[in-house]
């Protein structure tokens, strides 16, 4: 088992290294490597969990496509603007916001260079608002009803009898408490911008200029209107029926799966943003979040259905040696959780390569809703593609990875936001 773990993590290290599907192709190798070498009988691959990524992301990048996205960001610009001097607290609410609609953290590159710039133009150290903006596009992951983190939780935990509000109700104040927190210690995080050398040397040189950056122009307000609306109608009859089983269909006395649901309802909301906005078939897939939406699903594909192989194939030597311990200290998944996610740079390939551990370990379900937001630990090691683009959008060299790789500008407000979602998780299904 040890030499099957080896390869295993082996597997997660170099596909993490190689980016975008680097991490799909390597799960299939470690793959081949499981079962023609060791003789695992492979488990089923979550087909569901990929078909509900592909449909979610195809109908975000249709809202893309149409300028909703670009819609978004106007909106978004405008509150920063109205309130720079709070933009510390403002900009996580508001990538919170964005990935929570979205389902991806990646729709927060598009705000990124506002956040910057209106911290620059309030003389407010960008530093503050850009990490904890970056944490809280992550920390939203866990909470947004139609993330394939959320999604995978879900259908782990359906055999449980548990909803998809029974999820929400914990996750969304859970990681709302964990981001204020986080913004709130972040403000006197560094010095004041008018008093930091690295910009101060940057102004002396003249490398920072005070022109303003422009943003995507809409060329139709009201198909971008559009996209957004038929877009969250969509997300908002998938929170209904997720929530209120007695609205689904039943057949033969079952009532219809929440998979097949918010694939026919996200693959309906793609189709008529296309058709009412006149959008080009071809558009969506050329945007950032369908291609990032896209690597999502090839790395649960291989990643996912290695782990399941290697947990089923050892799930006695797993279970035996550690059962006690987390049966007395359930919390202590978290670390599990925590670790993984910084290897597996996915929240939903950690869901589905650890969560079912935690369900063969009998943590109760609530108890693994409560830890879910753990699985944002990819912040911890400073690679990520949103956190290398804040650095870059920073033009006054606040935001920055420190002399010691770990000692950056998102490791304190990723700490304090990850452990206060967890500690507030842990205090609402107490009170539930």
């Amino acid at each position: 088992m040890i030499l099957q773990l080896l390869f295993v993590l082996a597997a997660i290290i170099v596909g993490a290294r190689l980016g975008g599907i680097g991490l799909g192709v390597m799960g299939g190798v470690g793959m081949a490597i499981l079962v023609f070498v060791f003789g695992l009988q492979p488990t089923s691959p979550p087909i569901d969990v990929m078909l509900m990524i592909a449909a979610v992301i195809s109908a975000a990048a249709a809202m893309q496509a149409g300028g909703g996205l670009d819609y978004l960001v106007k909106i978004a610009e405008k509150l920063l603007r109205k309130n720079p001097s709070q933009v510390t607290i403002v900009s996580p609410l508001v990538t919170y916001l964005f990935t929570f609609v979205a389902g991806t953290g990646h729709v927060a590159y598009s705000v990124l260079p506002v956040i910057a710039e209106v911290a620059r133009e309030t003389k407010i150290r960008p530093e503050r608002p850009l990490g904890i903006a970056v944490i809280a596009s992550q920390q939203a992951i866990t909470a947004s009803p139609i993330s394939a983190a959320t999604v995978a939780l879900l259908g782990l935990l359906t055999g449980f009898d548990i909803t998809l509000f029974d999820i929400l109700k914990i996750t969304i104040p859970a990681t709302l408490v964990g981001v204020l927190l986080g913004a709130f210690l972040s403000k006197k995080v560094g010095k004041e911008l008018m008093e930091d050398p690295e910009y101060l040397r940057r102004v002396e040189q003249g490398m920072i200029k005070e022109n303003k950056l422009e943003f995507n122009q809409i060329k139709s307000p009201w198909k971008a209107k559009l996209s957004v609306v038929l877009f969250l109608a969509a997300t908002v009859l998938i929170v209904l029926f997720g929530s209120i089983p007695s609205m689904r269909p039943v057949f033969n006395g079952t009532a219809m799966d929440m998979p097949s649901i918010i694939e026919i309802l996200m693959l309906s909301a793609c189709a008529v943003i296309l058709l009412c906005t006149k959008t080009n078939g071809i558009t969506p897939t050329q945007g950032s979040v369908f291609i990032a939406g896209m690597q999502a699903v090839i790395a649960i594909f291989g990643i996912a259905w290695m782990g399941d192989t290697f947990i089923n194939g050892n799930m006695a030597e797993l279970t035996g040696g550690i059962e006690g311990i987390v049966r007395q200290m359930p919390w202590l998944f978290a670390l599990a959780l925590f670790v993984m996610s910084i290897l597996l740079y996915s929240q939903a390939a950690t869901v589905r390569a650890i969560m079912p551990l935690g369900v063969a370990l009998g943590i109760s379900p609530m108890m693994l809703i409560a830890l879910f937001p753990a699985v944002n630990g990819y912040f911890f090691i400073p690679n990520y593609p949103t956190l290398v683009a804040a650095i870059n959008f920073d033009r006054t060299g606040t935001t920055h990875i420190g002399k010691y790789i770990l000692n950056h500008s998102f490791m304190m407000p990723g700490m304090v936001a990850t452990i206060g979602a967890v500690l507030t998780g842990l205090l609402l299904i107490q009170l539930y």
